[in-house]
């Protein structure tokens, strides 16, 4: 190589050594500036963020479903062909914010006619629900992918109307426990922590034996559970406190090991205990129901549970959420909003 190619060549290289220092100098960031202006991605945030703040392993438990009747009625006229939509479109990234929902559904999904969308008031056939087979789907969209079977109303169809339900729920990708035939209990792993959801029904045809298959599922579950949760069908239907015989039986669930103790069918909400350091909500109320009649049927409570599991240490703090069920059809979140942790 000559003399001057040897020049020319050194002088290339520096001039683009000083390109590339100015280039740094200008957009380089100050020490404390934004990740977000330091080159990551939007998606890239958002997953720190989540590995950061999401410390808490959530499941929100709401009250009774009921997609029939008036539900099917008014929503279908505010809504159309966007009925189901139009019935979660206030709560739908509430409940999405959770890694579980659980809800009583006080009903079987069938294909069905309706019988009780165009009987008259309190006639027997107005008592009588079934849910359109499209709202399995629904159901899943909105993340309430476990849903509670037993209740008074799932056998309004017969056997043949529980077969379907279960076939439409599976299908949808939404499991269930508590069904008059079988399971009572549903264990799920979530992040790592083990948790049992086990049901009771009050008016289930077993009668005096259930509260004692109950217990003998909690003591069960205690050897292969973190958390274990009853979901109960009890209690008498408007009033704003339980029965001393509710108070009892859910004082028996948690003497035998469960963790938390979660109350549907009155159809108003009812008080929050605190036994033995564990919770018992006696009844959480509507979360999407046509019982429009009275204020106290129109609200629902939603009762987050936040579950953090260090080794074998379980903690367990909680949160409610206010719900409304509107005249349209559709459930909201209410202004007012509880949050009691402990």
């Amino acid at each position: 190589m000559s003399r001057i190619t040897k020049i020319i060549s050194f002088i290339i290289l520096l001039t683009a050594i000083f390109i590339a220092v100015s280039l740094s100098l200008r957009f380089s960031q100050p020490e404390n500036a934004p990740l977000a202006t330091a080159g990551l991605t939007a998606s890239v945030l958002e997953s720190q963020k989540l590995s950061v703040e999401k410390k808490y392993t959530e499941v929100l438990f709401v009250g009774d479903i009921m997609l029939d009747r008036g539900v099917r009625y008014f929503s279908e006229k505010a809504a159309g062909d966007r009925a189901n939509d139009f019935v979660f479109e206030k709560i739908h990234s509430e409940l999405l914010s959770n890694d579980l929902v659980v809800a009583n559904l006080e009903g079987p999904v069938t294909d069905n006619e309706s019988v009780s969308v165009t009987a008259k008031m309190e006639s027997p056939e107005s008592y009588f629900f079934t849910f359109d087979p499209s709202w399995a789907k629904t159901l899943f969209e909105n993340n309430i992918r476990l849903v509670n079977l037993g209740n008074n109303h799932i056998l309004n169809f017969g056997g043949k109307g529980l077969a379907a339900t279960k076939n439409y729920l599976k299908k949808a990708g939404v499991n269930y426990f508590g069904a008059p035939d079988y399971p009572r209990i549903k264990t799920t792993e979530i992040n790592g922590v083990k948790i049992t959801f086990i049901s009771y029904n009050e008016f289930s045809a077993y009668g005096e034996i259930e509260s004692a298959a109950v217990i003998e599922e909690i003591q069960k579950a205690k050897q292969f559970s973190d958390v274990i949760i009853v979901f109960s069908h009890w209690g008498a239907e408007y009033l704003s406190e339980p029965a001393e015989s509710v108070e009892n039986l859910a004082h028996e669930f948690i003497d035998a090991g469960a963790d938390l103790v979660i109350g549907s069918h009155p159809h108003v909400i009812q008080p929050i205990e605190v036994y033995k350091g564990k919770r018992i909500y006696y009844s959480l109320g509507n979360f999407i129901f046509d019982q429009y009649f009275s204020e106290k049927t129109k609200k629902g409570l939603g009762a987050v549970l936040k579950i953090e599991k260090t080794g074998d240490d379980i903690k367990m703090e909680f949160e409610e959420i206010n719900f409304y069920t509107q005249p349209n059809g559709q459930t909201i979140i209410s202004d007012e909003f509880m949050s009691n942790e402990e």
